[in-house]
């Protein structure tokens, strides 16, 4: 008599997959979302990056900040400025804020504001950025932590 040989897998081995597959799904899916809001993030410090060089040359010319606002000196207007994930960027003397949209953005971007301020050097009239956020801190650009 012949013994047939049963083929296939158990119900054990088929649960510790599906355990197995499980776990790895729960660590890769925060770090997803996170990736996905970074990208998400670089595009608000993107859009205000593009402006840092007119806000530089109008500084070199008038010797100050007051008064390079959103409109003026070849800036673009209030609302101009957007993207697929920001809502706007505003400048009021010299200073950049991207507000990102309330929906279809990350949560932890949503609503948020991201900030580049001009700190120009009195004695070489060379402007450094800063960049500060109200967002969570894991999801802006390394400058902006």
């Amino acid at each position: 008599m012949k013994k047939q040989l049963q083929k296939g897998f158990t119900l054990i081995e088929l649960m510790i997959v599906v355990a197995i597959i499980g776990i790895l799904a729960s660590i890769a899916l925060p770090a997803y979302q996170d990736y996905i809001a970074r990208s998400q993030a670089v595009e608000g410090l993107t859009l205000m990056s593009g402006n840092k060089p007119t806000i530089t040359e109008i500084y070199a010319d008038q010797g100050t900040l007051t008064g390079i606002d959103d409109g003026a000196f070849g800036l673009p207007a209030t609302g101009d400025l957007k993207g697929t994930y920001v809502a706007s960027v505003a400048i009021k003397d010299g200073v950049s804020v991207a507000t990102f949209k309330g929906s279809g953005t990350s949560a932890k971007l949503a609503g948020k504001k991201l900030t580049l301020t001009p700190a120009p050097d009195a004695t070489t009239g060379v402007i450094t950025w800063g960049c500060t956020t109200d967002a969570v801190k894991s999801v802006v650009p390394k400058s902006c932590r």
